[in-house]
């Protein structure tokens, strides 16, 4: 009996060591985050993968959250993993990144998910969107640029990283608009992500290009490719191109990403998830992150990214009811 005492109290210490060793975190206890999942909505290496697994890295380094489990779900422009993310309804456990693309991908494809019917949690990060000619255009200033396309819209053809609803295509869309001209009637071709786009540019196949600049950076420094403008309130830091507003153009526009949870999950969760978001936001880890990858901040939580969130539904859905693709 006493053998069997002692065997019975060696198990019972290996299971609270087991315990000990393998169950929640300090961050993940104190908050009542259990073993979180960050879902991504495109294929590893792209814009949400990055921002995604940047956010997670630094929440584990920093002891804000346990390990994160990172996962892909490719399909549609993020429709596929939106619309897994609607039926995860009341999983406390679940984040995704996403941006403007899905929420463009949702509309044209069809679905009826909507990030603003999902739980907000936070938008992060905003990104400018740049105007871009070969090097050798005949094209020196977007003023030029702008004269020719509304001369003749057909002829002027315009190339983006991004399929319809997506920000290479809104952007173009809207400074159309913004000039006088027809969104129906811009010459728009699609091309699969920032490398086919350069591709196209530096083969004088389209006549500019939209699309955001950190794919671009050797290219615009070795003079392959210029930037005529940028869509943010402020001038690009090291890039010799005025914003549009500077250029007599009244747009300002910005592609973002940020962060859902699905629908109908605690307030208890919905409050731990926020929370560490927040935390992430005022590291220096993350600020470093902003500045190397040249996002922007645009953190913000609560009914501030709720009513963000409705307004780019509809900023989304008309352009493109206007446009005749929904």
């Amino acid at each position: 009996m006493s053998r069997r005492l002692c065997a019975g109290v060696i198990v019972a210490l290996i299971a609270a060591l087991l315990l000990t060793s393998c169950g929640v975190t300090r961050g993940e206890e104190s908050r009542g985050l259990h073993r979180l999942r960050m879902m991504v909505p495109n294929s590893p290496g792209g814009g949400y993968d990055l921002t995604a697994r940047t956010a997670v890295k630094i929440m584990e380094d920093t002891d804000i959250t346990g390990r994160i489990e990172v996962f892909n779900v490719i399909g549609a422009g993020g429709t596929v993993a939106m619309a897994r993310l609607m039926n995860e309804r009341g999983n406390n456990d679940l984040m995704m990144m996403m941006g403007l693309g899905v929420v463009g991908a949702t509309y044209t494809n069809g679905s009826d998910a909507r990030a603003s019917d999902a739980t907000a949690l936070a938008r992060m990060v905003e990104e400018q969107e740049g105007i871009l000619v070969p090097g050798d255009s005949p094209f020196d200033s977007i003023q030029e640029l702008v004269t020719a396309w509304k001369a003749d819209p057909a002829a002027i053809s315009i190339g983006g990283g991004s399929s319809p609803g997506g920000p290479d295509h809104l952007f173009p869309m809207e400074t159309a608009r913004a000039v006088g001209i027809d969104p129906r009637k811009v010459n728009y071709v699609t091309y699969d992500g920032g490398g086919d786009l350069l591709t196209a540019l530096l083969g004088k196949k389209i006549a500019a290009g939209t699309t955001g600049l950190g794919e671009f950076v050797d290219q615009i420094e070795a003079g392959q490719v210029r930037v005529l403008a940028v869509s943010g309130k402020e001038r690009v830091e090291g890039v010799d191109a005025p914003t549009l507003t500077e250029a007599g153009i009244n747009l300002t526009f910005t592609n973002w990403r940020g962060i859902l949870a699905p629908p109908g999950i605690s307030d208890t969760a919905k409050q731990a998830m926020v929370k560490a978001l927040e935390e992430l936001h005022a590291t220096q880890q993350w600020k470093e992150a902003l500045v190397q990858n040249g996002w922007s901040d645009a953190f913000a939580t609560g009914a501030e990214f709720e009513q963000f969130l409705k307004e780019q539904d509809y900023r989304v859905s008309s352009t493109l009811t206007e446009l005749g693709l929904m």
